[in-house]
């Protein structure tokens, strides 16, 4: 399992792929596969049955896993897709920009 430079709540920017230049909350992420499910982004139609939850059943629009690779965190101050850095400060981990330097 590698280190990821994304996290749950980060806002992303797809960089590659059919959603390219989308953007999106993350609202999960999958370390296993390297995965991440994005707000909005790779929307995928799935047919349900009705059941006591859902009881019309019918086709939902749900949003589907993103490659990691694929997206790129947007950087807060200057609005652009940047990398990112891990820095100690005092006695604390804490991720910076590397577009702006601004600690994320």
């Amino acid at each position: 399992m590698i280190k990821l430079k994304i996290k749950t709540g980060d806002i992303v920017r797809v960089i590659a792929g059919d959603h390219k230049g989308s953007e999106g909350k993350v609202l999960r992420v999958d370390r296993e596969k390297n995965k991440a499910i994005v707000e909005g982004v790779n929307m995928v139609s799935k047919h349900t049955k009705p059941s006591a939850k859902s009881p019309q059943g019918g086709i939902v629009k749900k949003e589907a896993s993103i490659q990691i690779s694929n997206v790129s965190l947007i950087d807060p101050k200057t609005k652009e897709a940047t990398r990112t850095g891990v820095r100690v400060e005092g006695d604390k981990k804490v991720r910076f920009s590397k577009k702006s330097n601004q600690v994320l």
